[in-house]
């Protein structure tokens, strides 16, 4: 048997264990924050915002910031049909609707003009989810946004890295949101990021992250309306502060294996990846793989050839509409029909190029 091929695994180093070694021996009584303000100066700075919080996960983040938002029953949220759940969830716990729309076919990103069509007198807010680190358009979401004076949300928990026009992802719209997951660019294990320019946004997430404890309330235990606790721990945040003095080698990295596919399958006809137009970059977090419907190969194909070389297989995302808490609808035309002849590729930080071969020979086998 071959030895395995993982698509994704984190990058650790002794930075990272003596970070985390020290925040466990002595991160405790008055310094019990001190790695979180730490991660979260350097994120921001990273970032180039005003404002972050580190938070539980990604989903917490966008929970919080949607309730400060104002969200609630009745209201709608326009996104993107392929999508994680994980985006979709905060909407619901609030008691709004998501309203999927179709994705483009070269970023899988939401269509702008599916967006600006969905809107109704109940849309409260657009989430510009950037999926797999590739970027969606977010000049046309911002001046849709503006035109209806509605919110756009960056969901950029895959985008660690990605780039719009000089500006990173998640620092463009009303709040961006961050996941710091295992599989992700940058890790902390489980974790996330809230981050915004927005003065007054800040100030109510920082209450709601703290079990609804305002920053100046004088009261001991004196919550000043009902939160959340989403925080996340000194011990994870001494990994995220490691992780944040190598980011840019992660991200290059990341980068170089997509470069790196690239060049291995250059020459091939049918099939098409991760895109990155002019004055952006893709933080390359997730390479993907399409096929081209005429090639006739399928995901389930796809999964059998890895499967048969010990490889991992994971699944481009299927259209929410599909899953049965949203209707078990067939789903919209791209987001339908793109999941069925794509795959995700392994990317982790430490593959090797016999490794990346054996993924690439599996490929070029289904095109031939």
């Amino acid at each position: 048997m071959k030895p395995r091929i993982y698509y994704t695994k984190p990058s650790i180093t002794e930075l990272e264990v003596g970070y985390a070694t020290d925040a466990a021996r002595n991160g405790w009584g008055e310094h019990c924050y001190d790695y979180i303000h730490r991660f979260e100066a350097a994120f921001k700075a990273h970032l180039g915002v005003k404002h972050a919080i580190a938070t539980s996960s990604c989903t917490g983040a966008l929970h919080m910031g949607m309730a400060a938002l104002g969200l609630g029953p009745g209201d709608e949220v326009i996104l993107a049909d392929t999508n994680w759940i994980a985006t979709a969830a905060p909407i619901v716990h609030l008691g709004a609707t998501p309203v999927f729309v179709d994705i483009l076919a070269d970023s899988w990103c939401a269509n702008p003009a599916l967006v600006e069509g969905a809107i109704t007198s109940r849309t409260k807010a657009i989430v510009a989810v950037h999926l797999y680190g590739n970027l969606c358009d977010m000049d046309q979401l911002l001046a849709i946004g503006k035109r209806h004076h509605i919110p756009v949300i960056e969901d950029a928990a895959e985008a660690i890295g990605s780039v719009w026009h000089g500006k990173r992802a998640g620092s463009l719209g009303a709040f961006g949101s961050f996941s710091f997951h295992g599989t992700k660019t940058l890790t902390t294990g489980e974790g996330g990021m809230f981050v915004t320019n927005d003065d007054a946004l800040y100030e109510t997430v920082l209450t709601l992250s703290n079990h609804g404890r305002a920053r100046g309330q004088t009261k001991q235990f004196w919550p000043d309306l009902v939160g959340h606790k989403y925080k996340m721990s000194n011990l994870q945040a001494a990994l995220g502060c490691g992780q944040m003095e190598r980011i840019e080698v992660l991200i290059e990295r990341k980068r170089a294996i997509l470069r790196r596919y690239r060049e291995l399958l250059e020459g091939c006809t049918g099939i098409s990846m991760n895109p990155e137009p002019d004055g952006t970059a893709n933080g390359a977090w997730m390479p993907t793989l399409v096929f081209a419907a005429e090639t006739g190969v399928t995901r389930e194909r796809l999964q059998s050839a890895f499967a048969a070389d010990n490889i991992d297989a994971r699944v481009f995302f299927h259209p929410l509409s599909s899953l049965p808490m949203f209707g078990s609808r067939l789903g919209a035309t791209h987001s339908a029909d793109i999941a069925k002849r794509a795959i995700n590729l392994p990317s982790y930080h430490d593959m090797q190029q016999s490794e990346l071969d054996r993924v690439v020979k599996v490929l070029r086998n289904q095109l031939n």
